[in-house]
């Protein structure tokens, strides 16, 4: 055999060998498809069932946290995150304003934690969320945002939120299970697609009967209270 037939042997088995390997590879490809695309379509169809619904400012979701009487024709909607120093002075307001607002107005806390920047935000969600599951939602809420110049600078804040927990008296051993519920979960996570369904994208953010707050005031919110309720009844503010 002289030297061209060499290197033409040598191409050839080159060449077949290299076909080979693309088709191995092909046949590799085809069995990944068959095995990713089902786990694909699991995951894909998991994520879409496992999202609840989603309520805009002018609705009421089954499972809002909801101060006051439902009644009251003025529906107050905040968007706000836990450890968020704005929200924190934003629901101080509202505990100043509350006894000028509470026989015209009720009030409905959504969550929104901005997790990027907080990243205890979601932590706090969830053990107001479980506390919640004890009829204590709005005392966690106060103890969250009162004490938020505490625990936001901590390394780790569970212990300090079981203490919490501890002086409202609740079952740590419920509310730890709590924390892993998939509803307590889902309400969180369903509330800040709520959220951004309705143009947050920062906290805190109020729904004053559906029209949004573009200065969170005390003046800019009884003015707004005040006009909702007159449209809602007829009558002139009692406040």
């Amino acid at each position: 055999m002289n030297r061209r037939e060499k290197q033409r042997q040598v191409r050839e088995t080159k060449q077949k060998a290299a076909q080979q390997k693309q088709h191995r590879l092909q046949i590799l490809g085809r069995l990944a498809l068959y095995v990713a695309l089902p786990v694909l379509l699991i995951f894909v169809v998991y994520v879409l069932f496992s999202q609840g619904p989603t309520y805009s400012p002018v609705e009421v979701a089954p499972n809002d946290h909801i101060f006051g009487d439902p009644e009251t024709p003025v529906s107050i909607v905040v968007y706000a995150d836990f450890q968020c120093p704005a929200c924190a002075t934003e629901s101080q307001l509202m505990a100043r304003l509350w006894p000028r607002l509470e026989s015209r107005a009720h009030m409905i806390f959504r969550h929104y934690p901005l997790t990027a920047s907080n990243p205890h935000a979601w932590t706090a969600a969830l053990y107001a969320e479980a506390a919640g599951r004890q009829d204590r939602f709005w005392e966690m809420h106060d103890f969250l945002f009162v004490n938020q110049a505490i625990w936001s600078f901590l390394p780790e804040v569970e212990s300090e939120f079981e203490s919490y927990a501890e002086t409202l008296d609740l079952d740590l051993e419920q509310l730890q299970a709590d924390l892993d519920n998939d509803e307590v979960i889902s309400k969180v996570r369903d509330d800040q697609r709520g959220g951004n369904s309705a143009g947050v994208r920062s906290t805190p953010v109020m729904f004053i009967n559906g029209q949004r707050v573009a200065q969170l005031s005390a003046s800019r919110i009884m003015e707004l209270v005040d006009e909702h309720y007159r449209e809602a009844t007829g009558e002139p503010s009692s406040g």
